[in-house]
């Protein structure tokens, strides 16, 4: 399938495009950039140079792909933004190149970023992620997969937030956020375990009720987190599920929200 490129886009002799890409008006793809087969640029979209974009992803109107960091100590150097499959990428949604921390910034695949989500310098998304409108992401944020993200969310930067977790809009995020964790409120707080995102899943209820119960022991005890481990270590079975929780938590360097 051919390319198809509206007559008022702009896209630069060097830039690599895959069959069947479209490209909307006054859009404009640097020369270096990269896309893959059958994605769809919208109007108004700027693609840099250093962007490395894969296949069948929705980019819609006015969303900046691969710009250079927000970051006072980045000096130019030759880094990448990496985009995987299958994501919808919305309205004026900001995507940052790494900075020589790094070398690349990475978006993984079939994820929605809403309107306005800013995705900074150095970050890693995985995959199946939901970032609601306005979600703002500091440099060297991890975002493992299946996270959901509600709308307004700031995100300090080298915060983890773990697989399968929910973060209710609004939420200021200064900590990692635990694995398959339930947060929301004013002050900012996790409330259990996301539940009815593991059910559908299919996560077994045997494993929902032992990531219940070790959710229990560090947020409802008065056990800190070292003692926490331990205890859940003593007391319920290990799974693959409660040795990512202990792991994360271990080697969490902001510490975990509590």
């Amino acid at each position: 399938m051919a390319t198809n490129i509206h007559p008022t886009a702009v896209v630069e002799s060097d830039a690599e495009l895959g069959n069947g890409v479209s490209v909307g008006p006054h859009s404009f793809i640097e020369s270096g950039a990269i896309i893959g087969d059958n994605t769809q640029i919208a109007s108004s979209v700027w693609i840099s140079g250093y962007a490395r974009i894969g296949k069948d992803n929705k980019i819609l109107h006015g969303a900046a792909i691969g710009g250079p960091p927000q970051d006072l100590k980045f000096d130019g150097e030759e880094t990448t933004l990496e985009v995987g499959d299958r994501n919808v990428i919305r309205e004026y949604v900001t995507m940052n190149r790494g900075t020589h921390a790094s070398g690349k910034t990475v978006v993984g695949s079939d994820s929605l970023f809403m309107a306005y989500v800013h995705v900074a310098h150095d970050c890693r998304v995985g995959d199946h992620v939901v970032l609601a409108n306005s979600t703002n992401m500091a440099g060297h944020v991890e975002i493992e997969d299946w996270v959901i993200i509600g709308g307004i969310v700031p995100i300090h930067q080298f915060c983890r937030i773990g697989a399968h977790a929910i973060v209710g809009a609004g939420a200021r995020i200064v900590q990692d956020v635990p694995p398959y964790a339930l947060l929301g409120g004013d002050p900012t707080r996790v409330a259990g375990i996301n539940i009815i995102g593991l059910q559908r899943r299919g996560f077994p209820e045997k494993t929902i009720a032992t990531l219940k119960e070790a959710y229990k022991l560090i947020y409802r005890s008065k056990l800190n987190n070292t003692q926490a481990i331990e205890a859940i270590r003593e007391k319920l079975p290990i799974s693959p599920e409660i040795e990512n929780l202990i792991q994360f938590i271990k080697t969490s360097e902001r510490g975990i929200v509590k």
